[in-house]
C-alpha cells in the first residue's frame, strides 16, 4: 500500500511539474468598471496567443484595490504579477523603484503612439513605468437647447467669464433647471479633483518651488471665491454632496445647463437609452482664464508590474497584448468602435470610423491640452494636473477638501476656508519634512 501510494504521489509530481513547464500563471490586480471587465471577457485572445501562460483575475472594488496593491508594492510581496493603477500612484512608485520599467517592449507595439500627455504622467526620467488601458481628461458638456434659449453660442474654447454668464442665464429654479452642476463632494479625487485643475487656469498652484502651500495666494482666493458664487447663483441645491455620480445624474434629468466633468462621460450623456437630453448635449472645452492653462484634468488606468513579480516577462506579455493597437480592433470587431477604451493612441483618433463618434475630437483636445509635467502657470515641483504626485498629497488633499466642501455648503467663509487649508497642508508638509 505504501508502494502503491508513493508511486502515486510520484506521478502526481511528475503530472505537477509538467504542467509547471507548460504554463505559467499569472495574477492581474484589476478594478471592477466596466472597461476592465470587458478585457477579462477577451482573456482567451491573449492565452490563445500565448499558450504557455494562463491568467488569474483578482477584481476588486477600487477603495480596496489601492489598499491591496499599494501594500503589496511597498513590501514587494509579489502576490500580483500586473496592477491596475492611476496616474496618481505611477510617478510615486516609479521614483521609489516599485516598479518594472517597460522601456524595452517590442517596437511593433509603437510606444511613440501613446498620447504625449497621457504618457508623460506615466514617465518617470524618461522611463515609462506604466502602460495606459484608458486615458480621461475633463470638458464642458452642455445643453445646446438651453443655450440658445438664453441668446447665447458656446465657443469651442470658453473662458470662464463666459461660464458664469452662460450658468446665470440657463437658471429657472422654479422648473428645476441649474446653469451649471460642479462637484462639491469632499474627497481628493472628488472637488479637489476639479478644484485643483479649475485652480490652474486662474494661476493657482499646490506649493511653489520650496513645497511651500500657496492657499494664501490671491489666485486661490480668486478660484474658490468665482467657485462659490457660481455655484450659489446658478448651481443645484445640495451641491456639497456631489460628485460625479449625482451631477451625472441631474444632467441625464435634464436639470443642468452645463457641466464640467470627466470626458468619459459624453457617452452617458449622449446616450437616449440613459439621457433625457442625449440629443441636446454639446461638448467644449474646459474654461480659461487666458493665462495659458485650461481647467481639464488628466486621469488613466493603466497597468504595471510591479517589481515583486517572479514572473516578469509573462506579465510584460499580458500588458503588451491589453494595451496594444490590436486590442482596440479586437474590442471594435466584438463591441463597436464606440466602446473601445479611450484616449491613449493618436492612432485610434486618425481612425475615420472612431473620428466619426460625435465626442471623440473634443476628448482628444482635451487630454492634449494637459500638461502633467507643468500643469501650473507658474512653476511646480510636482507633477500632475488635478493632484500633486506625492505620497502626502492623498491625506492632505482630502482634509483641504473637506474644508471647500464646507464653504459651499455655507458653514464657514471662503476666508477661514483658505486659512485652515494653509495651516493644515503646511503643518504636514512640514511633518514630512518638505519645509523646515
Amino acid at each position: 500500500m505504501k508502494l502503491t501510494y508513493r508511486a502515486l504521489m510520484g506521478a502526481c509530481a511528475v503530472a505537477a511539474l509538467s504542467t509547471g513547464a507548460t504554463a505559467e500563471t499569472i495574477t492581474i490586480a484589476t478594478v471592477n468598471n466596466g472597461q476592465m471587465i470587458q478585457m477579462q471577457g477577451l482573456t482567451d485572445d491573449f492565452t490563445a496567443k500565448n499558450p504557455d501562460i494562463d491568467v488569474e483575475w483578482v477584481t476588486l472594488e477600487e477603495n480596496i484595490l489601492r489598499q491591496r496593491v499599494t501594500t503589496d508594492v511597498a513590501t514587494k510581496g509579489g502576490q500580483y504579477d500586473v496592477m491596475t493603477i492611476g496616474t496618481y500612484e505611477v510617478p510615486i512608485w516609479g521614483k521609489q523603484g516599485w516598479l518594472v520599467p517597460l522601456s524595452d517592449l517590442p517596437e511593433s507595439y509603437d510606444a511613440d503612439d501613446i498620447l504625449p500627455a497621457i504618457r508623460g504622467g506615466l514617465t518617470v526620467d524618461g522611463e515609462l513605468y506604466a502602460a495606459p488601458f484608458y486615458g480621461e481628461s475633463s470638458m464642458v458638456m452642455y445643453r445646446r437647447d438651453l443655450m440658445e434659449a438664453a441668446g447665447l453660442e458656446m465657443p469651442e474654447a470658453p473662458t470662464w467669464e463666459f461660464i458664469g454668464e452662460a450658468a446665470r442665464a440657463m437658471t429657472d429654479r422654479d422648473a428645476e433647471i441649474y446653469g451649471i452642476c460642479l462637484r462639491g463632494k469632499a474627497g481628493w479625487g472628488e472637488n479637489m479633483a476639479f478644484l485643483t485643475a479649475m485652480g490652474n487656469s486662474f494661476g493657482a498652484r499646490w506649493f511653489d518651488m520650496d513645497w511651500k502651500p500657496q492657499f494664501d495666494t490671491e489666485a486661490w482666493a480668486n478660484t474658490l471665491n468665482f467657485y462659490i458664487n457660481l455655484m450659489t447663483d446658478a448651481g443645484p441645491p445640495g451641491a456639497s454632496s456631489n460628485g460625479f455620480n449625482e451631477n451625472l445624474a441631474l444632467f441625464q434629468t435634464g436639470k443642468c445647463g452645463m457641466w464640467i466633468d470627466a470626458t468619459v462621460a459624453a457617452s452617458f450623456v449622449t446616450n437616449p437609452a440613459e439621457s433625457t437630453v442625449a440629443d441636446q448635449v454639446g461638448f467644449a472645452l474646459a474654461p480659461d482664464n487666458g493665462l495659458g492653462k485650461r481647467g481639464n484634468w488628466l486621469w488613466a488606468w493603466s497597468l504595471a508590474i510591479p517589481a515583486g513579480t517572479q514572473k516578469e516577462e509573462a506579465a510584460k506579455k499580458f500588458v503588451e497584448w491589453a494595451t496594444s493597437k490590436d486590442y482596440l480592433e479586437l474590442v471594435a470587431a466584438k463591441d463597436g468602435w464606440a466602446n473601445v477604451p479611450p484616449g491613449t493612441r493618436t492612432s485610434l483618433y486618425e481612425n475615420p470610423e472612431y473620428a466619426e463618434i460625435p465626442f471623440a475630437k473634443m476628448t482628444l483636445d482635451s487630454i492634449n491640452s494637459a500638461d502633467p509635467n507643468n500643469p501650473a502657470v507658474d512653476p511646480v515641483p510636482y507633477v500632475g494636473v488635478q493632484f500633486a504626485a506625492i505620497p502626502e498629497f492623498q491625506g492632505i488633499a482630502t482634509a483641504v477638501g473637506q474644508q471647500f466642501s464646507a464653504a459651499l455648503a455655507g458653514t464657514t467663509s471662503v476666508e477661514d476656508a483658505l486659512a485652515n487649508a494653509q495651516n493644515l497642508a503646511t503643518r504636514e508638509m512640514t511633518r514630512a519634512g518638505y519645509i523646515k
